[in-house]
């Protein structure tokens, strides 16, 4: 039987993550975060007192370290760390910047790099990441890059903060999420780049719902869905 993969990378900000899932509910496809399974590997690093700068310490931690994701009845995807759900726990700044941190490494990228693949392998999916259509699903049916200006993804990123009752100034926010592409277009392992077959996407201008409906179409255009 055939299973169709779709792979939605960009930069940090971008809304990859839940406009992926509204597109995957929209055509009854699997919903694959791989952003919230590094971030995962990032708060274990950061609970057991170690430097996610430090790519020695943090592949140390690996085989200590259980990593298991589930999609509730709401479609939601709920990550578990050896046992526990940090679904919540790793949607913080500096989980997101430990994230970005460990997933330079190769070591930290093989470890969960199968997981991911058997996941297409086995279900219709959406993927969202910063290496999916160039890595993970190289042979992806369908690969958009979706991304943003700076300014705009910072000022989204402020207000999901504020929302969740952890705010931060937008210039802060703003330099965090520079520092983050830098450090994720910059890295040695896989860094962020837009695969040449990818389907380029700015959502700058656009509402919500016209990125769906524009992300949608460029779906129906490529696959029998």
């Amino acid at each position: 039987m055939k299973h169709y993969s779709v792979a939605i990378d960009g930069p940090s900000g971008a809304g990859k993550s839940t406009l992926a899932r509204a597109v995957a509910g929209k055509f009854g496809f699997l919903y694959v975060d791989t952003g919230a399974i590094y971030r995962t590997v990032g708060l274990s690093a950061l609970r057991a007192g170690v430097d996610p700068k430090d790519a020695g310490a943090v592949t140390a931690l690996l085989p200590e370290t259980r990593v298991e994701l589930s999609h509730a009845d709401d479609g939601l995807q709920h990550m578990y760390l050896n046992g526990e759900d940090v679904t919540e726990q790793i949607r913080t700044p500096e989980v997101s910047m430990a994230a970005s941190a460990v997933a330079a490494y190769a070591s930290v990228r093989a470890f969960l790099m199968d997981a991911q693949r058997d996941l297409a392998k086995t279900h219709n999916v959406v993927m969202d990441g910063r290496d999916i259509g160039t890595v993970v699903l190289p042979d992806a049916d369908v690969k958009i890059f979706l991304t943003a200006s700076a300014q705009e993804r910072a000022w989204r990123r402020t207000l999901e903060l504020s929302k969740r009752g952890t705010p931060k100034p937008y210039e802060e926010v703003l330099a965090e999420l520079e520092a983050r592409d830098r450090d994720d277009a910059n890295r040695t392992e896989a860094p962020l780049r837009q695969a040449a077959d990818a389907v380029r996407l700015d959502n700058t201008q656009l509402t919500f719902q016209e990125t769906v409906d524009a992300m949608s179409e460029i779906i129906q255009g490529r696959i029998d869905v």
